[in-house]
């Protein structure tokens, strides 16, 4: 299994696929049905930033921490 970056026009595909491809790690391997592009994801990458403009931050963490304390 080789990763490799998606560069334009790099590979003949389809105008949709390629521009969600573009730029990013993908995997591509040998199945019996033919060959399988797979984005090659870093979770935490993924996951950077999905709080953000959900108005939760580190303070209101902090009190809701603080609240759960006082009630046990």
């Amino acid at each position: 299994m080789e990763a490799v970056r998606l560069e334009n026009n790099t590979l003949k595909l389809p105008e949709r696929i390629a521009k969600r491809l573009r730029g990013k790690r993908i995997e591509v391997t040998e199945v019996k049905e033919g060959i399988l592009l797979k984005t090659d994801t870093d979770p935490i990458s993924e996951a950077r930033g999905f709080l953000r403009g959900r108005r939760f931050t580190t303070q209101r963490y902090l009190e809701m921490k603080k609240l759960e304390k006082e009630l046990e």
